[in-house]
């Protein structure tokens, strides 16, 4: 897919991470991936990323990403696939190559491993990876990984097919001049975990649509819930916060990784053969397990 092409899908519509199943042996299980990429790409996200945070990129090994990117690509129909990619400069380069020959419509580039690093230093990396591909590049501002505004105009001078920036920092205020330095230059996704609990702020500072983890099991209700978002419904957003997101929240909160793990739990209780996480997440309880189901019942498919 042309960059710009990737860039106008990005800022269409809600965007979601499916998770990645494992078989009972651990490996990657490609027939249920199909199987629920191919159902959530009923639902109208206008963009879908494999092997994702949500899909639990860190624990995946760099030579499985084309493999996990190929299977979305299969069965994802006309919705664009974007890539995960990450960890150090040389790494990254790589895994961007073979996702892109996979066939991935664009990258993720998650931040770089471990340790914080300069303003200059995260430009160079930057710059290696979107030089490296011809596909649409999105950065992800999070962690150790955090773009000045300054940085990030520089990166867009120098990268035409970067086309997207995506923020897990929480940091509205860094945000809102980003957007207003870079206007249309980019399109903005919100990356918070459980990003619906903070989509009114970041669409107050200039980010239009978000990556939802809650899609991969509940797609109707995400779906309705950015439509009252981008409609200004308040009374409907606030219902959904109070009777879904939050509670949601509370069992998300439970444990370190949750974030990842209570997803997974709900793609498993729809049916989908999903499998566990791996290390170093755990699972969900059998009692937590049994409150999310209480809680998604109403809105099951």
């Amino acid at each position: 897919m042309d960059p710009q092409a990737l860039k106008a899908a990005l800022g269409a519509g809600l965007l979601s991470f499916p998770v990645t199943p494992f078989g009972k042996d651990g490996n990657f299980n490609r027939a249920a991936y199909s199987d629920h990429v191919g159902w959530l790409s009923g639902f109208k996200a206008s963009v879908l990323f494999a092997a994702g945070g949500t899909g639990e990129f860190f624990s995946l090994a760099p030579d499985e990403i084309p493999t996990i990117v190929s299977a979305a690509k299969a069965a994802a129909g006309d919705t664009p696939i974007v890539a995960g990619c990450g960890y150090g400069t040389r790494i990254a380069v790589q895994i961007a190559q073979s996702a892109e020959k996979a066939g991935a419509d664009g990258i993720l580039l998650l931040p770089h491993y471990l340790i914080e690093a300069p303003q200059d230093g995260m430009f160079q990396h930057i710059k290696a990876v979107c030089d490296a591909v011809s596909i649409g590049v999105m950065v992800y501002n999070r962690d150790n990984s955090i773009l000045t505004a300054e940085t990030l105009a520089r990166l867009c001078d120098a990268c035409p097919n970067l086309v997207g920036f995506k923020d897990g920092s929480g940091d509205i205020g860094l945000v809102r001049k980003i957007t207003a330095t870079m206007g249309e230059r980019l399109t903005y996704l919100g990356g918070m975990p459980t990003a619906e609990l903070f989509a009114d702020a970041y669409l107050g500072a200039g980010v239009t649509t978000y990556s939802s983890a809650v899609f991969n099991f509940v797609p109707a209700l995400a779906q309705d819930f950015y439509k009252a978002l981008r409609a200004g419904d308040t009374a409907a957003t606030n219902k959904l916060l109070i009777d879904f997101f939050y509670p949601f929240m509370n069992i998300r909160n439970r444990q370190k990784g949750y974030a990842v793990s209570a997803i997974k739990a709900g793609v498993r209780l729809l049916g989908f053969d999903a499998g566990s996480v791996r290390p170093p997440l755990t699972d969900l309880t059998e009692q937590e397990v049994a409150m999310l189901d209480d809680l998604i019942r109403p809105y099951r498919p």
